[in-house]
């Protein structure tokens, strides 16, 4: 039970698979605009990396050397298709905010990686607690991200604006904002771990 609750928390501290691993980082730069944007990535990167590891670790014994990064890539597409068609059914809105993003979980860094590293050489269960640590780990970074620059770039929190006489900084709506925010997040946690040693 304590290995599996290691495997959860580290996805969410330890190897946040944005701010320590750095990866994923084109979703996350492209939908962090919106909070909405933010939790509807997340929810569907964890979705995936969940049920892909669960897979991946269940076939993982009889996928030949020479073939297994195919082979993951199509467990993890199967269930992008998943995602994608219950996102067109039932939050449109959001399918056509996130657009090319949501298509492009298949080829995701921390997806595959996860599949690479630890779903091919754990059991079903440890599997299923890296992934969703893994996934609420970069749903958490996507929120982070999202809530500071959606409320001090466009002055609104979950599309509701804060306040009428707040002047947004546009700059933070913008791409450049987007890696401005993702560097001092990530300046401040070495910071911060720099000062406790």
């Amino acid at each position: 039970m304590k290995k599996l609750w290691y495997e959860f928390v580290k996805g969410i501290f330890r190897e946040n698979p944005i701010f320590f691993i750095v990866l994923g980082l084109c979703p996350t730069l492209a939908v962090s605009t919106s909070v909405n944007n933010a939790i509807g990535m997340g929810l569907a990167a964890t979705f995936v990396l969940v049920c892909s590891n669960a897979f991946i670790s269940m076939i993982r014994n009889f996928i030949p050397d020479k073939i297994r990064i195919p082979c993951y890539i199509v467990v993890i597409a199967a269930f992008v298709s998943i995602v994608e068609m219950v996102m067109k059914a039932y939050a449109p809105a959001l399918d056509r905010a996130l657009g090319v993003y949501v298509p492009l979980i298949v080829v995701n860094c921390i997806i595959l990686g996860r599949a690479e590293a630890f779903a091919s050489k754990n059991t079903v269960v440890s599997s299923i607690a890296d992934g969703l640590g893994m996934g609420l780990g970069f749903t958490l970074a996507l929120l982070i991200i999202s809530t500071i620059r959606e409320t001090l770039g466009a002055g609104k929190l979950a599309g509701l604006s804060i306040s009428n006489t707040f002047e947004p900084a546009i700059i933070l709506s913008l791409a450049p904002g987007a890696l401005l925010i993702l560097g001092l997040i990530m300046g401040g946690i070495k910071w911060i771990k720099s000062s406790r040693l």
